[in-house]
This record gives C-alpha cells, sequence and structure tokens, in this order.
C-alpha cells in the first residue's frame, strides 16, 4: 500500500534541502575579488521562523563551501545544522540521521539537482523544486509549484506545517496571537 501524500507529510519529523536551487535560484554572483552573493527569498526565511516557533527542526546540506550560504544561514540561525563542502551527500545525510535519531522515513528532502537523487531515493518525502532537472523529478513525490530560490522551501513548510496541525501555532506564535479567533 502506497502512503499518500498527507499520510507522509504527517510522518515527517525532519526537512534537509539543498541550497543552490533550492534556497537560491542557483545564480552565483562573483566579483572580480572572489567575493560571492546569492540571492536567496524573504518567504524561505520565513518559513524557517515559521519551523522555529515549534520547533520543528531542518538540516541543510550543500555541495559547494560558500561564505554567502554560511551568513545567510547563519543568520538564519542553522549554522548548526549547516553541512556543506561535500559532494557526495550520503555522508552528511547519515550524520543528520544519527544526530536527530531518526530513520530515512522521517525525512523530506528538497533537492534540483542530479547530486541530490541518492537522497531523494532515501527519503520518506523526496521532493523537487518546480526548476529542478527532469531526472531529477522523476524521483520526487511532489515537485514545488515555486521554484528555487523564490520560495519553494516555504512552500514545502506550509505543506508539512499544515499537514501536522502545527501551521495556526507557529503563526500565532510569530504573530502574538493575530490568528487566535475572537
Amino acid at each position: 500500500m502506497t502512503l499518500s501524500l498527507n499520510e507522509r507529510l504527517q510522518k515527517i519529523r525532519l526537512i534537509v534541502a539543498d541550497v543552490d536551487g533550492v534556497f537560491t535560484d542557483g545564480g552565483l554572483y562573483i566579483g572580480a575579488d572572489g567575493l560571492e552573493f546569492k540571492h536567496f527569498h524573504v518567504l524561505d526565511g520565513a518559513g524557517i521562523a515559521l519551523l522555529k516557533a515549534v520547533d520543528f527542526p531542518i538540516a541543510i546540506i550543500s555541495g559547494r563551501i560558500s561564505s554567502a550560504t554560511s551568513a545567510r544561514m547563519q543568520e538564519l540561525g542553522l549554522e548548526d545544522v549547516l553541512y556543506q563542502g561535500n559532494l557526495a551527500k550520503l555522508e552528511p545525510w547519515e550524520a543528520i540521521k544519527k544526530r536527530f535519531n531518526i530513520s530515512d522515513a522521517e525525512i523530506a528532502y528538497i533537492g534540483d539537482d542530479i547530486i541530490d537523487i541518492p537522497l531523494l531515493k532515501r527519503a520518506g518525502l523526496p521532493i523537487a523544486v518546480a526548476n529542478a532537472l527532469p531526472q531529477v523529478k522523476e524521483y520526487a513525490l511532489y515537485v514545488t509549484q515555486l521554484s528555487g530560490g523564490n520560495g519553494a522551501v516555504r512552500e514545502v513548510i506550509g505543506l508539512v506545517l499544515t499537514a501536522q496541525n502545527l501551521m495556526q501555532m507557529a503563526a500565532e506564535s510569530l504573530t502574538k496571537d493575530a490568528y487566535k479567533d475572537k
């Protein structure tokens, strides 16, 4: 019996995401001095705040080492769950599973490129962003409507929190009860 998307969303205890092409649009802006810039979307940052409001964990795996990624993840308070510099992402994946004491089935993974396929094969909920490569989408059980770097991470966070009846609690926590029924 195959689980429905909602059933899979309800079982998720951790979201793991790639960076370039998922948190960003995949573009790199590098100046003559080597200074690197990336485009991160504010909606994804808001999604991270929603996760933190209900103590829902997320971890980040990037094949590249990037000071721009480090700066953004530090700003989001995710520097301790950021794994960079390993194109073979299975090693950090296993470290994350051990750290959070969870199984593959309890992880939603968001990817966009072929180096994400091994993790998509293992994840309980494999997700590709709208602008992922076609061969990556073949392994996804869900493809976001939004593209990487344009709110795709926030879209996934919304799906998970809504399926687990945590969205209202997260929103109330962030907005000081503005969403409570009067």
